[in-house]
């Protein structure tokens, strides 16, 4: 680790390293993109809160309350929140914990107004929601992560059962429409009208299997089953569907630890190895484990793919970098996937970075006191 910060190498001691470089990047309200209510500052903020909940300095419980403040008004209302699009729900699961905390009505005045954008979200023929307004017919793996977890929320915390029914209706329908048989993967998008130009004529799938999309998927699925009621009668399927996913992916890891960009193409020319859906890979298996799903072997994934990133860190003085991250990108085929550009410290990469540091964490130390 960097002389210049004198700290054990345990996963916590890396998330608040990367938090800490952000906070002195970004002050709270500059968070890109700036006065955006978006699922970038979202994921990064949610991977503090469980830092936060890790190691309870409330330096980063008052960066993420900052932020929120900066775009939800006193009178609850959002500012910065585009409603045709899914990624701009996501960050409501930040709200929780400070109406919980404060009693403060324009919390829940503000989740209730994203929860109604998501139950009326425009859907297919087959009742799954689009993933933007603009891409019609469509149901990306991505929405999954973006809509479903703050659903399961409200659902127990707003006494609302069924958000429980429609975060399973959608994880399951996307599964039967993006499952490939013979991988068990899951491709990054399906058009219910098949007339994209990515999509297969006869089935509607997109051709490839883009990393951190699939990494999305189990990561809401256990985000959404830590809230579900033990008897709910989909559960053991999400379970499943969780569980399955993993096992496919974890076949595909390269020897480096971390997994490709187009993760079933790790031999072929222009593939590279990418960070972000590397630390939701892991962050999930040592999820899958906690919550009793897969067995305790599978730590052995995670901690592997966590020693690789981390050989992989970059230092500038006494800021941690992380690297390697594919930037938001649509669907394509093969070329557009090994074809986008990389950044570094970018915010939903960050935050995958986090989610796999707290989650190793709490695995591998916590759950050992």
């Amino acid at each position: 680790m960097n002389n210049n910060r004198n700290t054990e190498k345990t996963p916590l001691n890396y998330a608040k390293w990367a938090c800490d470089t952000m906070m002195k990047k970004f002050k709270a309200e500059n968070l890109p993109p700036k006065g955006h209510f978006h699922y970038h500052q979202g994921v990064f903020l949610s991977g503090m809160e469980k830092t936060y909940e890790l190691c309870k300095d409330e330096k980063y419980k008052e960066y993420i309350d900052s932020w929120v403040n900066s775009l939800v008004t006193p009178d609850g209302e959002i500012l910065g929140f585009d409603s045709d699009e899914l990624d701009d729900v996501q960050p409501g699961i930040l709200l929780f914990r400070m109406y919980h905390e404060t009693g403060d009505e324009r919390y829940a005045k503000a989740i209730r107004h994203l929860i109604r954008v998501v139950k009326y979200f425009p859907k297919n023929r087959e009742g799954g929601y689009w993933h933007k307004v603009k891409c019609k017919e469509q149901m990306w793996l991505d929405g999954l992560y973006m809509a479903g977890p703050i659903l399961a929320m409200y659902g127990k915390y707003f006494a609302d059962p069924e958000c429980f029914d429609i975060c399973a209706f959608q994880a399951l329908l996307m599964k039967e429409k993006t499952l490939d048989e013979k991988t068990g993967l899951l491709c990054h998008a399906w058009d219910s009208l098949k007339q994209r130009p990515w999509a297969d004529p006869l089935t509607g799938k997109s051709p490839e299997f883009w990393g951190r999309a699939i990494g999305w998927v189990p990561v809401a699925l256990l985000d959404e089953l830590e809230f579900m009621p033990e008897d709910f009668q989909d559960r053991q399927s999400l379970i499943n569907m969780a569980a399955d996913l993993l096992l496919a992916v974890e076949k595909y890891q390269d020897k480096s630890g971390l997994w490709y960009q187009v993760i079933d193409k790790g031999s072929v020319a222009g593939n590279w190895l990418e960070t972000s859906c590397s630390c939701l890979f892991a962050a999930a298996l040592c999820k899958a484990v906690r919550m009793g799903f897969l067995d305790h072997s599978h730590i052995q994934t995670a901690q592997k793919a966590f020693d690789g990133i981390v050989k992989r860190l970059k230092y500038h003085e006494d800021d941690l970098i992380v690297d390697g991250i594919c930037v938001g990108t649509g669907v394509g085929d093969y070329a557009h996937y090994c074809s986008r550009p990389t950044s570094e410290n970018d915010l939903h990469g960050t935050g995958a970075f986090l989610l796999m540091c707290t989650e190793l964490q709490r695995v591998t130390f916590e759950s050992a006191k």
